[in-house]
């Protein structure tokens, strides 16, 4: 077992005379294997990426745990050098691929940073040899991104970048946090196949974080649904599509375009 979610919860309080709460992850509980896939598919507003930016240590969780391997990721890891090496394992790909660079920054830095972060020289031929791999790896040709800013590089462009920064990394577990909902169609099936594609090359588990749960049927292992910050249902994609639990997870079900029956990602 890779990571364990233990009765997680996160609320947020707000207003300056009569403060409201709000319960964005209530009491969750989920394990994630190594090599494994797994979809967390709900609305806007179910809790999806808060969850995720608890995984990722960036928000506190109000009570519960985040295991990973066996290790409390909130109470254990405290110094530097622990949250620098818990950061190499674990990593994401987020849903604005623009919001991931400085748009004043040659994109290339995002590259050499990740170089610095395993301890190889960007300059070294060591550290070009990595970087032109990693960018053919994904379907990028070194001279038409290396020396651009981010704006000049299409939406699609900036997600295989992000996904070339992690084939460097190699990191155990990736967060894609709705990697794809804002890109064309035409690149989805792209991004999707590289993801799985590091997935069979580097072991690396991925938790999928989607809105849309006839793609978590096509390419996951497991299914869990959020609905209101609860996790209503969990299964293999055969068990959730074929026999839905929730009445929220039928919901989702019926949303699914017919087109999703021809669609493939091999």
């Amino acid at each position: 077992m890779l990571l364990k979610v233990e009765n997680l919860t996160k609320i947020f309080e707000s207003g300056f005379i009569r403060i409201r709460s709000l319960k964005a992850v209530d009491n969750v509980s989920f394990t994630i294997n190594e090599g494994e896939v797994v979809s967390i598919v709900g609305e806007s507003g179910s809790g999806k990426s808060t969850l995720a930016r608890m995984i990722l240590r960036l928000l506190p969780p109000t009570s519960g745990r985040i295991l990973y391997k066996g290790k409390d990721i909130w109470r254990d890891f405290k110094s530097s050098n622990d949250l620098k090496n818990y950061w190499k394992e674990v990593h994401a790909v987020f849903q604005d691929p623009y919001s991931s660079f400085n748009p004043y920054v040659q994109v290339n830095r995002v590259l050499y940073q990740a170089l610095k972060l395993i301890g190889i020289n960007p300059k070294s031929e060591e550290g070009k040899g990595l970087i032109e791999e990693s960018l053919i790896r994904v379907g990028l040709n070194p001279s038409d991104v290396l020396g651009k800013y981010p704006h000049q590089l299409s939406g699609g462009q900036r997600q295989r970048l992000m996904i070339a920064r992690n084939w460097i990394i190699k990191p155990k577990l990736l967060i894609a946090d709705e990697a794809v909902s804002m890109i064309d169609a035409s690149m989805r099936g792209t991004i999707i196949k590289l993801l799985l594609e590091m997935r069979e090359a580097l072991g690396t588990s991925i938790i999928f974080i989607t809105h849309d749960i006839g793609l978590a049927y096509h390419i996951s292992d497991r299914i869990l649904v959020m609905y209101r910050g609860r996790l209503v249902e969990e299964g293999t994609p055969d068990d959730i599509i074929n026999n839905p639990k929730h009445e929220y997870t039928m919901k989702l079900i019926k949303s699914v375009p017919l087109l999703y029956n021809k669609w493939t990602f091999d």
